[in-house]
């Protein structure tokens, strides 16, 4: 291990879910590595009641901060948290994460040797016996494999997993706070930092465990928010001179659709792929709303994205 340490700011945005939380602190508390070398920086977005009570708890524990702000969604609550920050790393993760105990040496590791890069872990579902939270995470597995084939020229990176130093991080205009959900926020800085010319680093020893409770209609919502969000990164990527909208190959989907059988056997691939078909369908749906409510004046700017300011 590199000496001396670096310093690292753990980011969290939370809504309105104090168990989760909870859960997720007393898995920081656990970490592996000196208390006086990192912080962890909770942003409530909004929550009702406060987040206050559930984070006294631990500030005996942890080194701890908490900041409230009206609820903008948790892109804008993570840039509120690295402008906070004191470490020389940002890293964030969700409150419905638990890192494993080695998850910031880890991380640590591969930003000593390349200062100027981002890097993201591997995320595990945490319910396994869930379908929904299942098949979700399993299409996240299936777009690392499929964009992170070179684990030191990664294209994606999710934003529950993912460090960046903080200087870097700050110039870069952090996460785009018009996207008021949790969709396609870390696409767009994923694509706007190797667009800046810097690189993304895929770290699969660094992961953490994600317990996103999910049933049928909060999956769907789920992939019609990220097909919403798909249609906002798309206008943004073409309006900074991307290009326009483009699509993957067929046999990006048709690896897709065969991905679960990969995974699973019997039964469970066959649940799981037909599951897949109705994210992909919800996000189409999405895609198709961002765009229709849009459509009426194309030239019109976005919601203003309130990007992170250094000043």
């Amino acid at each position: 291990m590199p000496e001396p340490w670096p310093s690292f700011s753990i980011v969290i945005p939370s809504f309105n879910r104090p168990r989760q939380l909870a859960t997720c602190l007393d898995s920081l508390a656990g970490l592996d590595f000196p208390r006086e070398r990192f912080e962890v920086i909770v942003v409530d977005d909004g929550s009702s009641p406060p987040l206050a009570d559930t984070v006294d708890e631990f500030k005996g524990r942890l080194p701890l901060a908490l900041i409230r702000q009206e609820n903008r969604g948790p892109a804008s609550a993570r840039n509120a948290g690295a402008l906070r920050a004191s470490g020389e790393f940002v890293v964030f993760t969700d409150d419905d994460c638990t890192p494993d105990r080695d998850w910031l040496e880890r991380l640590l590791t591969t930003l000593a040797e390349e200062r100027d890069c981002a890097v993201g872990g591997h995320t595990d579902n945490l319910l396994v016996l869930n379908p929904f939270s299942a098949a979700s995470q399993m299409l996240v597995d299936y777009l690392y494999g499929y964009y992170n084939r070179d684990p030191a020229n990664a294209r994606f990176l999710t934003s529950n997993n993912i460090a960046f130093p903080r200087r870097l991080f700050l110039a870069a205009g952090g996460f785009d706070a018009s996207f008021r959900g949790a969709a396609a926020e870390d696409r767009e800085l994923c694509h706007r930092w190797l667009e800046q010319g810097r690189r993304l680093r895929y770290v699969p020893e660094a992961r953490l465990q994600h317990a996103r409770e999910l049933g049928l209609s909060g999956y769907l919502r789920q992939h019609f928010g990220y097909g919403s969000g798909a249609w906002r990164f798309h206008t943004l990527r073409a309006r900074r001179g991307g290009g326009t909208f483009r699509i993957e190959p067929p046999t990006f989907y048709t690896g897709l659709l065969l991905y679960p059988f990969k995974r699973q056997a019997g039964a469970r691939g066959f649940l799981t792929a037909a599951l897949f078909a109705l994210s992909q369908m919800a996000a189409a749906l999405g895609f198709l709303r961002g765009a229709s409510k849009n459509a009426w004046r194309p030239d019109r700017p976005l919601a203003a994205t309130a990007q992170v300011r250094t000043k």
